[in-house]
């Protein structure tokens, strides 16, 4: 281990106004909401984000082994983590050092008698989420996850000086004032201590280019939506829409904002599953960064070919709303139904179906259901797919589909959101059929509930829902649906031998994102199994998206209300 002396001869040759200067970036960091991540910890255990629900704020230190600084705070946390142990707050720590082996972090724990969970973020996914940039550098994390307080542990020591006793300690009196409900009175302070190797900083950026590198990163994780005639604000078709993107691209690689997947990656296999991975994001960021070359622009492979903006390819049949709509310019709109005949004189089976708002601007979400002809029933009807943010169309693997059967009509389901003008909007639903009628017939079902009370103010509210399946099935997909109160949700399948098994956890559930979690291998669900539903609400006011906190919610079609649907698909069980 490097010696304080030592470090401090090290750092001799830094210009004094570097080591002075405040770094105003770090009162951004102020209010980011931290998504979930897994790391594995020294024990092997892997350690989640989503671990800690019940705890009301989260410490988390950025250390490495051979930082003198940081050395020298660990009995300091270790006291902090004992003290605090009891009080609903939790210490971890984070290596997120290049230069440090598994075995070295382990060993430096067992020597410098370390007592607080140490993660190991090789890939260095945390230190990006958090924008940390020395070792030690401690975060405050609330219950939503946002932070808090960021910066040095106290002011005793430093680069040019190291106090018996501490001036102030920072961290400590941020936490008093969290915990006593009041904003930190110092909520940033510069870190002192070893500045810590960025991966994407020892990328060899000569031969990162557009065309060789980045532009196939864009088509596989960004283009699906970011391409004309879809939600996504901006195209990233070219070279020059990623280079003029490219610092809000940087930003939300980064923060893992974009794209978009809140899926907890212990809890199944997706086959749509959206994030980058690591390498990824270093190139990316490494490129953007070298200035963003673009390379032989006749090496850029062709994009993907879409069809006027559908996901599906090109539909084998497109309908349309029956007439044009026009939104209100404020206040609520009901939900509106709408009534589209299909005329097919024969049953048609349905292998993908996507709806696409005409006005993106005024259309919160579509749901299209099928009826028979005449019927006057606008509920509990089965879907054959929708449109919500986040959402991705309705797609069945080889071999399977859903029936129309011939005559049904079509109901819209519409909720329309007034944009301060008028809107107008004709939205369409287009469908590829089975090229031959499927060998297995899918079903969408739910578990939900109707009855739960959200009481006012509450901020972990728990509502259970539940749903036997009454013959042997596979699993296909599952997708939780909650309003802006909904904060986690989980599937558990509850077999009938008495074991189980989570099929998806979403610990930070948010309502723009709405995902169909597409299983890579269906799930095997022997008759009586039942899938229970978990869902936590917050209706705090430290939610940012809660319209009133100090009312009781109950279930209701707008926003300012609420729903807990479990939908999922399943098939008849093939043979075993």
């Amino acid at each position: 281990m490097k010696s304080f002396l030592a470090l401090l001869t090290i750092c001799i040759w830094l210009p004094l106004a570097s080591l002075e200067a405040k770094d105003s970036s770090r009162a951004d960091l102020l209010g980011r909401q931290i998504p979930n991540f897994v790391l594995p910890s020294i024990t092997g255990k892997q350690i989640a984000l989503a671990d800690y629900p019940e705890v009301d704020f989260l410490v988390l230190v950025f250390l490495g082994t051979e930082c003198p600084i940081g050395n020298s705070y660990i009995p300091q946390l270790n006291e902090l983590n004992q003290k605090y142990a009891k009080r609903s707050v939790k210490f971890a720590v984070i290596n997120s050092n290049l230069s440090d082996s598994v075995e070295e972090i382990k060993e430096h724990a067992l020597e410098y008698k370390l007592r607080l969970p140490v993660l190991i973020d090789k890939e260095q996914v945390a230190l990006d989420i958090f924008g940390a940039t020395r070792t030690p550098e401690a975060f405050i994390l609330d219950r939503r996850r946002n932070i808090r307080y960021v910066g040095r542990i106290d002011d005793r020591i430093g680069y040019r000086f190291k106090r018996a006793e501490a001036r102030r300690a920072d961290l400590e009196e941020a936490l008093k004032e969290l915990l006593a409900g009041e904003t930190p009175s110092t909520a940033v302070t510069e870190p002192e201590g070893c500045l810590i190797t960025r991966r994407s900083g020892t990328q060899s950026t000569t031969e990162i280019t557009y065309a060789s590198h980045i532009s196939k990163i864009i088509q596989t994780r960004c283009q699906k939506c970011h391409r004309n005639n879809t939600a996504a604000p901006f195209s990233l078709l070219t070279y020059d829409d990623a280079r003029n993107w490219s610092e809000m691209i940087k930003e939300t690689v980064l923060t893992r904002r974009m794209p978009p997947w809140n899926a907890d990656p212990r809890f199944g296999k997706f086959e749509n599953d959206l994030h980058m991975t690591a390498g990824e994001i270093s190139l990316l960021t490494s490129w953007i960064d070298a200035g963003m070359p673009q390379g032989d622009e006749n090496k850029i492979p062709p994009n993907p070919e879409y069809s006027d903006g559908w996901q599906i390819g090109e539909p084998d049949h497109v309908f349309k709303m029956p007439a044009t709509y026009k939104v209100q310019a404020t206040g609520t709109v009901a939900y509106q139904y709408f009534v589209t005949p299909t005329n097919f004189k024969e049953d048609v089976w349905i292998q993908s179906a996507e709806a696409r708002p005409g006005n993106w601007k005024a259309v919160h979400h579509i749901i299209v259901y099928h009826r028979p002809k005449g019927s006057r029933q606008t509920r509990r009807l089965e879907s054959l797919g929708g449109f919500a943010p986040g959402e991705e169309p309705t797609l069945f693997p080889e071999g399977v589909g859903i029936r129309l059967p011939a005559g049904h009509e079509l109901v819209w389901q519409l909720h329309y959101t007034p944009t301060g003008k008028e809107e107008f909007d004709r939205s369409e639903f287009a469908v590829k059929f089975c090229k031959n009628p499927p060998k297995h017939v899918a079903r969408q079902d739910a578990a939900l509930s109707f009855s739960f009370r959200i009481p006012p103010n509450s901020s972990r509210h728990k509502v259970v829902a539940t749903r036997t399946i009454n013959a042997d099935s596979e699993l296909l997909a599952v997708m939780p649906h909650m309003h802006v109160r909904g904060k986690e949700f989980k599937y558990l399948a509850k077999f009938p031998d008495g074991s189980q098994r989570t099929l998806l956890s979403v610990p930070f559930y948010d309502f723009n994102w709405q995902h169909e979690y597409r299983f890579v291998k269906p799930v095997y669900l022997p008759k009586g199994t039942v899938i229970e539903c978990t869902a936590h609400f917050d209706n705090s006011a430290d939610n940012p998206a809660n319209p009133e906190p100090t009312k009781w919610v109950t279930w209701g079609d707008q926003t300012w209300e609420e729903m807990m649907i479990g939908f999922y698909t399943v098939i008849p069980a093939r043979q075993r």
